[in-house]
């Protein structure tokens, strides 16, 4: 009997060929990316670590079309992003990406279910706010204002405002720095969820290492270039990680 056939791998979401930055020019220049190579495929949960200046956000932002490269290629599934036009970038960014940051950002004057609501005028296909507030777990918080929210229900809200627009990239950029370590579990439970219920590709950026145990693959950046990619035996859950 022959072999059953393996099953096909997940698409690539996005591919990085050779992505170098600069940062200005001379024996001044910062290089904050040299000769990165990588593939993400859809719905992966991967972890950038690396120490304060490794090139971490700066790949985020190209990755997010919030920076442009010095060289190099990036394609998002088959559209090339490194040679588009400022407005294609802002509808990638309208369209595909959901970001989410340490800081919250959220609205002071606009109630919860407000500031999510605000994503959902430039969206083309945005889900119910109320869904995505039950999908961060705020639905009773719905009508409270940011300031009656604790750190991390205000990370929850920002995570909603992230995902409401149904991106096929979730972009997080520390997450959890600005939080106790209890509150930061519960945030890393919403990017799991999101990222295994809904199928959303995650990327984290974190300094914490502990937090690499619930990807799907870890990798190291150093001086601006990949310095290792890890594929952990079992992706731990947020309950598991310790730190």
């Amino acid at each position: 009997m022959s072999a059953e056939p393996a099953p096909p791998k997940a698409l690539p979401v996005l591919r990085i060929r050779s992505l170098c930055k600069t940062y200005g020019t001379g024996e001044t220049a910062v290089h904050a990316l040299r000769d990165v190579d990588l593939e993400v495929r859809a719905g992966e949960f991967v972890v950038l670590l690396g120490a304060s200046g490794s090139g971490k956000s700066t790949l985020l932002n190209i990755l997010g079309g919030l920076d442009r490269p010095t060289s190099g290629e990036v394609e998002f599934f088959d559209h090339q992003l490194t040679d588009a036009s400022d407005d294609e970038l802002t509808r990638y960014r309208r369209e595909h990406v959901g970001f989410v940051f340490q800081f919250y950002n959220l609205i002071p004057s606009l109630t919860v279910r407000e500031n999510v609501a605000l994503v959902t005028d430039i969206a083309s296909d945005p889900m119910p706010v109320d869904e995505a507030l039950e999908l961060v777990a705020l639905a009773p918080r719905r009508e409270h204002f940011p300031s009656q929210l604790s750190g991390g229900e205000q990370q929850r809200v920002a995570i909603a405002r992230a995902i409401v627009k149904r991106p096929q990239l979730l972009l997080c950029d520390e997450p959890t720095g600005a939080l106790d370590y209890a509150t930061g579990k519960l945030v890393l439970e919403v990017i799991a969820r999101i990222n295994q219920e809904l199928g959303t590709t995650a990327i984290v950026i974190t300094h914490n290492a502990a937090i690499a145990g619930m990807a799907d693959r870890v990798i190291r950046l150093s001086d601006g270039r990949i310095a290792s990619i890890d594929v952990p035996q079992r992706r731990l859950t947020p309950a598991e990680l310790s730190w």
